[in-house]
């Protein structure tokens, strides 16, 4: 790919994503975006978003209904270039809790559990991510610097229980992960789409990434 090549991001569109927002931010960070609803739509992909608005359950369901489960699996376990949002971040654990017991996507060990009682939740606007040591090691390490001000939207966190897997930590209520990475997997519990200056630089990497600056 040329240095000047806007790399083909594929947005997953499996009724769950603030879809508009996402593929303009994208487009901003400097990438060719297509809105993609089954496992032809990711041949030529450069890079995967899995977006996320709504609830556990029903995301896996239809991930599965349109035979996206194993695509995004083998993606990921190929160390594709892979960004999951909010509830798509939370579809990389194990399991949640929400609403039942679900069974996620394993990329990551550990589970999604509610925020605390006592907190005001939904956890509904900004919020700062402290990051760890360990995301030196990551290729995303740059756009998440020395952590900052993001925007959230959740009912519900992700407790890893691999620290290696757990870029940042976010307090509200309870510690949780709100960043957390393998390889060239990024997964964020906050949308970098609606997240100013320090979103746009985590959409800005991920296309680097996508597009093998790294």
């Amino acid at each position: 790919m040329g240095e000047n090549a806007r790399p083909a991001i594929a947005v997953l569109d499996y009724r769950m994503g603030n879809l508009r927002s996402m593929k303009t931010s994208l487009e901003r960070a400097g990438a060719s975006v297509g809105i993609v609803t089954g496992p032809k739509g990711l041949e030529g992909a450069d890079g995967l978003v899995l977006p996320g608005v709504g609830a556990f359950g029903p995301a896996m369901a239809n991930l599965a209904g349109q035979r996206l489960l194993d695509p995004v699996v083998e993606w990921v376990r190929a160390d594709r270039p892979f960004l999951a949002v909010c509830v798509g971040m939370q579809l990389m654990f194990e399991e949640s809790e929400e609403d039942g017991r679900h069974r996620g996507l394993a990329l990551v060990p550990g589970r999604v559990t509610r925020l605390p009682e006592g907190a005001k939740i939904p956890q509904m606007g900004w919020n700062t991510i402290e990051v760890a040591p360990r995301a030196a090691a990551s290729v995303y390490a740059s756009a998440l610097g020395r952590g900052g001000w993001f925007y959230f939207a959740h009912s519900y966190c992700a407790h890893a229980t691999d620290a290696g897997a757990v870029l940042a930590t976010t307090t509200y209520g309870t510690e949780y992960a709100s960043v957390v990475g393998t390889g060239r997997a990024l997964g964020t519990q906050f949308h970098p789409e609606k997240s100013a200056h320090g979103g746009l630089e985590i959409l800005r990497r991920f296309v680097a990434v996508a597009r093998g600056d790294e």
